[in-house]
């Protein structure tokens, strides 16, 4: 039996600092559709995470929530089988968050790559806000809050992963428990696409996306200008398909594989222009996205449903995230009241479930 056959939990999410694009769909989206069926699935809307670095500006944050839930729901994930969840409604993350501090150094954390590179495309190198530093530690807190055993990610966030596996082996040796459940990175078959820039990563923040709600036109604009072999400029002459993002993207939405390798073939020996091959990228990201396009327009036109389906996922998550800090807070012997007291029933009284939120 392999480590997707057996019913496990999954835990997944993003961060609202704008739409989802195709790196968010073929990197780890898609793969959450396929399995919601069978797994016990979480996606999470990290926007306590997204304010790590938009702390001067949290209407972007808060904006974008719905967004990302638009997108979801478009893309296919089914909030009847997947539980969508908002990070920051779910106070005991935070108390984790803090737990786990304890058990990692600054040094290890500005050790972890992808912080670093993340430090880097930013500007933090020499203003770095401690939040930010931390955020790996926030991610162990996520995915051991709700015993996820697999976290479905792209290869760059292959070291968030291994912090938390560390975190989570510290906690359960120095305190003798098996409270906590070590998760397993689950790659997808594309686990990176490149940006429209040639870059090797799509992301928001570096203006080279295509985002999953752009018209037809605006992707035919962006597939226009997409960024090829610069060395190709005759249609006679041999082309470079490494490196090339137009044949990254046919590898991700091409569904013929024989195909993609003819075409790569007439490229690399000439007479193969890049137009075509931009003409046929275009039509099969055309048909991938119309429908969810079409989805997310539906979704989209009731916000105040989208707002109900994430206020009842985060209600389900807090009862379970409340449970694991409670095993947490065992083995720290700091359970003054245990699972019967009143704190175990701090804020449900008034829970978020009565706020008026987002209006």
């Amino acid at each position: 039996m392999n480590e997707i056959e057996a019913r496990q939990v999954i835990l997944t999410g993003d961060r609202p600092t704008g739409p989802l694009h195709l790196g968010h769909y073929v990197g780890s989206v898609c793969r959450r559709v396929e399995l919601q069926h069978r797994h016990q699935q979480f996606v999470m809307i990290a926007d306590v995470q997204a304010l790590t670095d938009n702390a001067e500006d949290p209407s972007k944050v808060r904006n974008n929530v719905l967004e990302v839930a638009f997108d979801y729901l478009a893309a296919g994930i089914d909030p009847e089988v997947s539980t969508i969840l908002i990070q920051s409604l779910i106070p005991e993350l935070a108390e984790l968050t803090i737990f786990y501090m304890n058990l990692v150094t600054v040094a290890r954390l500005q050790r972890n790559p992808t912080v670093k590179e993340e430090i880097k495309q930013r500007g933090f190198e020499v203003s770095l806000p401690v939040g930010f530093l931390c955020y790996p530690v926030s991610q162990a807190a996520d995915i051991t809050a709700f015993d996820a055993s697999l976290v479905p990610v792209g290869d760059d966030q292959l070291p968030m992963i291994e912090q938390t596996r560390e975190i989570v082996r510290s906690f359960n040796r120095i305190y003798c428990t098996e409270a906590l459940v070590e998760p397993t990175a689950l790659l997808s078959k594309v686990p990176r696409l490149p940006g429209i820039d040639g870059g090797a990563k799509m992301g928001k923040s570096l203006g080279n996306a295509i985002y999953l709600g752009d018209s037809a036109d605006v992707v035919r604009n962006k597939v226009k200008k997409m960024f090829t072999d610069p060395t190709h400029l005759q249609v006679e002459d041999p082309g470079t398909v490494e490196g090339n993002p137009v044949f990254s993207f046919l590898d991700a939405f091409d569904p013929d594989p024989d195909r993609i390798e003819a075409r790569k073939e007439h490229y690399r020996r000439g007479g193969l222009g890049d137009g075509v091959v931009k003409k046929e990228l275009l039509e099969f990201l055309q048909a991938e996205l119309e429908p969810i396009r079409k989805r997310r327009e539906v979704y989209a036109a009731d916000p105040s449903e989208m707002m109900r389906i994430l206020l009842d996922g985060s209600c389900a998550a807090r009862e379970i995230a409340s449970a694991t800090l409670q095993r947490v807070r065992t083995a720290l012997k700091i359970d003054y009241i245990g699972n019967s007291g009143s704190l175990s029933r701090i804020g449900r009284t008034n829970g978020f479930r009565d706020r008026q939120l987002y209006t």
